[in-house]
């Protein structure tokens, strides 16, 4: 072989190699990264989680989103570009507690975020302060689906008597009562503790969050089917999650009346535990979709809902300043 020939060789060889490794790095990091002569600036972007169809509907409809590409990880697929003018990276992560856990965990660990933004559904659970397609922002949340169930008859009674739910005439109860258990919070920072009420920080200060939810507009409609009423965002309430999503009236007024919970899903405490076990702020926004036990949700309530929340979401992730990591 000729020296020209093997010349031409190694150099289309050191051309596929390097094709190669841009393609990797690519998967491993698909965030974008600006060169500068002495170091890498990182974008850092926030992660927008949500967990349904629904959800991702309301956030290609709104044309908000500009998609610069997307990877593939453990079955998820995460979306990379810009909401407005503010990076972010978004995740559908599936319903379920353990989906939500390992999608937002997947997110945190995968890409360089600097805050998580959960948006959902819920239901009311106090209808004279929630009515459907209204925005609920809660201060804290608690993950109510743990239960010690105690024996009929037991000295140490839950705070769930079921013998108060006896129809037509309370009374003893065999299925005894539950208790409901803290859970474990794990921190970088701190010893793991437990606690009840996780806390969801605040999307803002007083004074932009008024600023911003005076000029917010809200949808009210879609396929013909209206709100009875005009949509609002409601700060400073007390939400409850377990894996079982709340349909069951007395059930809801226990909640309420107990835990001074005005909202019920089945994702908001799980996203506030992994984000705090990873010493990242977040935030979360609930559309609801129906008051517990009075409203059943439909496709056109629970979308106006879903897409309510984005916007809310999507107007506050819009003063977020963008964020980069220092240079080593």
């Amino acid at each position: 072989m000729s020296r020209i020939n093997l010349a031409v060789l190694l150099v289309v060889g050191l051309l596929l190699v390097t094709a190669k490794q841009s393609m990797q790095m690519s998967l491993r990091n698909p965030t974008a990264e600006i060169e500068t002569s002495n170091c890498k600036l990182t974008v850092l972007r926030v992660g927008l989680v949500f967990t349904s169809d629904h959800n991702e509907k309301a956030v290609i409809d709104s044309g908000l989103f500009t998609n610069i590409s997307y990877v593939d990880i453990a079955g998820r697929t995460f979306h990379v570009g810009t909401l407005k003018n503010t990076p972010i990276v978004y995740v559908k992560t599936g319903t379920q507690s353990v989906n939500v856990a390992s999608g937002v965990q997947t997110l945190l660990l995968k890409f360089n975020i600097s805050k998580i933004v959960f948006f959902g559904n819920a239901g009311s659970l106090n209808g004279s302060e929630l009515v459907p397609g209204d925005v609920a922002v809660p201060e804290a949340v608690a993950f109510t689906g743990v239960w010690e169930w105690e024996i009929f008859e037991a000295q140490n009674k839950g705070q769930l008597a079921f013998g108060h739910f006896n129809y037509p005439v309370n009374g003893e109860n065999l299925l005894g009562t539950v208790a409901y258990e803290n859970i474990t919070l794990y921190s970088p920072s701190e010893d793991p503790k437990e606690v009840f009420w996780l806390p969801v920080p605040s999307p803002s200060d007083k004074a932009a969050t008024e600023e911003l939810t005076k000029d917010l507009k809200l949808k009210e409609c879609h396929s013909g089917r209206c709100l009875p009423g005009t949509a609002k965002v409601v700060f400073g309430l007390k939400a409850s999650t377990s894996d079982f999503y709340v349909k069951n009236k007395a059930y809801g007024e226990f909640l309420l009346g107990k835990f001074n919970a005005s909202t019920a899903d089945s994702a908001s405490a799980v996203v506030a535990l992994t984000s705090l076990s990873n010493g990242k702020p977040f935030v979360v926004f609930q559309g609801i979709s129906n008051i517990v036990g009075e409203e059943s949700s439909n496709p056109e309530i629970s979308y106006i809902a879903s897409r309510n929340a984005f916007l809310t979401a999507a107007a506050f992730i819009d003063l977020f300043p963008t964020q980069r990591l220092a240079c080593e």
